[in-house]
């Protein structure tokens, strides 16, 4: 019999719901870490330093729960262990330092919307390696997206940079395996404990680059200003930690096993939109009308692929039922 793949299983699973619902939590906390580290920057810390900070926070505060969620059972830990280090290496380390990377050489702009083409990546990578077609409905919704992505990154005389394109190439795939390793259901490996080692190995990897000179590091003490607020520079980094980093890896672990690669990438999308309300919210940056009409462009095309996938896994299923 041939696997279930992750759109029959978007039909069969009586947690799509919940995994809409968390994917949205993810996304949220991801777009979080924008004003916040917005907000550092402005005091002295370099991105780096930020990054790693919020990593290792976020490995602290998931690692004693991922244990716990073991329930003694390590053997699971080294059934997984490449994909752990996968996902530590490519979907936490190299999606940040490649973005961070790709903006010394480029506008913030194109960085962003390379990075983010990882939804499209994603449905090319299940198409060619397993042979999982995507629905009609999905390439509208790529296209509406990717449409939406650029009013909303705003890339009106952005320059282009054949060194900056590379790195940011390379934070798409980074993000790309953080989608595609979220959806494997079936490691009996606890989401809380892939989070747990991947921020580790995430940690243990940006540590390494900063060590030897490659990611520049520098802090300040001094305080921050949020939303016309100051608050110490602390707290600031334990809200990156913790919700930054620890609630939006464990939610979005949860979301791909329910939701599958394809709808949990473009459940992603969403992140855009809400740094761009959060920057307004907290730092006062209001978003100008083309921004908000590629802002409804995304949602559009993220409800166009739910909706896609959701239906072309139901008729899967009846195909399915009828043969058996």
């Amino acid at each position: 019999m041939k696997p279930m793949t992750p759109d029959v299983r978007l039909a069969r699973h009586p947690g799509t719901s919940t995994g809409l619902v968390l994917a949205l939590v993810s996304a949220v906390s991801f777009s979080l870490s924008g004003p916040l580290a917005g907000a550092l920057f402005e005091t002295g810390w370099t991105p780096g330093a930020v990054v790693l900070v919020r990593v290792a926070i976020g490995a602290l505060v998931v690692l004693p729960f991922g244990i716990r969620a073991l329930r003694g059972d390590w053997g699971a830990v080294r059934r997984n262990a490449r994909m752990i280090l996968a996902y530590g290496a490519l979907g936490v380390a190299a999606t940040q330092f490649c973005y961070f990377a790709a903006v010394q050489h480029m506008q913030v702009g194109p960085a962003l919307l390379i990075e983010y083409s990882a939804p499209a990546a994603v449905v090319v990578w299940l198409w060619l390696r397993h042979g999982q077609r995507p629905a009609r409905a999905t390439f509208g919704g790529i296209a509406l997206a990717l449409a939406g992505l650029v009013l909303v990154l705003d890339l009106t005389g952005a320059r282009v940079s054949l060194v900056g394109t590379a790195w940011a190439l390379g934070a798409m795939v980074g993000a790309s395996a953080y989608f595609l390793l979220n959806a494997r259901a079936n490691t009996g490996l606890p989401p809380l404990s892939l989070a747990a080692g991947g921020l580790t190995v995430g940690t243990v990897t940006l540590g390494t680059l900063a060590a030897v000179g490659v990611l520049p590091v520098s802090a300040s003490a001094a305080p921050v200003v949020l939303g016309g607020t100051t608050a110490p520079w602390w707290a600031v980094l334990a809200m990156l930690g913790l919700v930054t980093a620890g609630v939006a890896y464990v939610t979005g672990i949860a979301a791909g096993r329910r939701l599958g690669a394809r709808v949990a990438a473009f459940m992603g999308l969403l992140e855009v939109l809400s740094a761009v309300l959060l920057a307004w919210a907290l730092l006062g940056e209001l978003p100008s009308p083309v921004q908000l009409v590629g802002g409804v462009l995304v949602l559009a095309g993220v409800v166009v692929v739910q909706q896609g996938e959701a239906s072309a896994a139901r008729r899967a299923t009846a195909v399915l039922a009828a043969s058996a």
